[in-house]
């Protein structure tokens, strides 16, 4: 009896460890069986909004589910990270990630989630350039005039920003740092009002979002000196890079989708494959190109890598800044 006993165990055992994956199988084939929310950590209308809703749209026609947005601003994108984070790891809730989380994971000293550690990577979507946008009024047209000009004038040019530790002010703390001038922040409400003062000669410089600055640029209103991208923009393929002057230099906002740690990796996979469906089709690409955004097609690993190579990047700019969270 001991002995077929042990045999019958042996084979409930055998038959039970197969269970899982055959299960996990059919979860994913099914999924999503219902609604997806997709938690966009800031208000309506504005780039992460409507990058969201470009590819919620697209995984509501793939999967014959909606994806529905969720907009849940506030404390610079931590409320709404921090909803996902704390959300079952079903596929179910997802979130809009971006340049903004990695640059808080240093700039707000207490976080209720560590943001490499609590999300699991599903996919890049878009990145976006900024644009080294000056004053007409300034007399420099071009980044060594800039930077010679500010040396000769230490603490005397000012440069805008739509807030403490927002992209455009951390692009500017790098250049900052990596050509040892000393130009003094200006932090704004809104890149609307970083602008206004720009145009109005309030302020001097803005490393402003494509989005924020091109059509001042493009009507003369402002002068682009460069962009802040590795490689120069189609749309404006006359404008260098800052790192043509500056070797090494490279700053953007980007965006992702992410779900909780824990999602089961098919899933994920599902996603992902999606995502790319979508990064590579031609309706949604113009949509995005229409932003003055650059596709970010790649793997699950490929954005965690991005992720952990952000997060380490702008922790050195934060702390080296001294910015701190209001």
């Amino acid at each position: 009896m001991k002995l077929l006993d042990r045999r019958r165990f042996l084979r409930l055992a055998t038959g039970a460890a197969a269970l899982p994956p055959a299960t996990r199988v059919a979860s994913a084939q099914a999924y999503p069986s219902r609604p997806v929310r997709l938690i966009v950590p800031f208000g309506s209308a504005g780039a992460t909004d409507i990058t969201a809703r470009i590819i919620g749209q697209w995984l509501s026609e793939r999967f014959g589910q909606q994806f529905i947005i969720e907009n849940r601003p506030g404390a610079g994108s931590n409320l709404g990270t921090e909803a996902v984070v704390r959300s079952p790891a079903d596929g179910y809730t997802l979130g809009l990630f971006g340049a903004f989380n990695a640059i808080n994971a240093t700039l707000y000293q207490k976080l209720n989630f560590n943001f490499v550690r609590d999300i699991a990577p599903i996919a890049g979507l878009i990145r976006f350039p900024n644009l080294m946008v000056v004053n007409l009024s300034l007399p420099t047209t071009t980044v060594p005039e800039f930077i010679a000009y500010a040396k000769a004038n230490p603490g005397k040019i000012n440069f805008a920003s739509p807030g403490v530790g927002s992209t455009p002010h951390v692009n500017g703390e790098l250049f900052k740092a990596m050509t040892g001038i000393n130009i003094v922040h200006v932090p704004y409400r809104s890149v609307a009002a970083a602008v206004t003062d720009l145009l109005a000669g309030q302020v001097h410089v803005i490393f402003g979002t494509s989005a924020s600055t091109i059509e001042y640029v493009r009507s003369g209103q402002a002068r682009a000196l460069a962009v802040t991208t590795a490689t120069r923009l189609d749309v404006l393929p006359d404008i260098p890079t800052i790192a043509e002057f500056v070797p090494g230099y490279e700053a953007s906002a980007w965006y992702g989708l992410g779900a909780p740690t824990g999602t089961a990796a098919d899933i994920v996979e599902r996603l992902n494959h999606e995502v790319n469906a979508g990064l590579a089709d031609s309706k949604v690409k113009t949509r995005f190109a229409d932003l003055g955004g650059i596709a970010m097609p790649g793997s699950p690993a490929d954005f965690s890598k991005l992720i952990a190579e952000e997060t380490e990047k702008w922790a050195k700019v934060v702390k080296l800044s001294g910015a701190k969270a209001d």
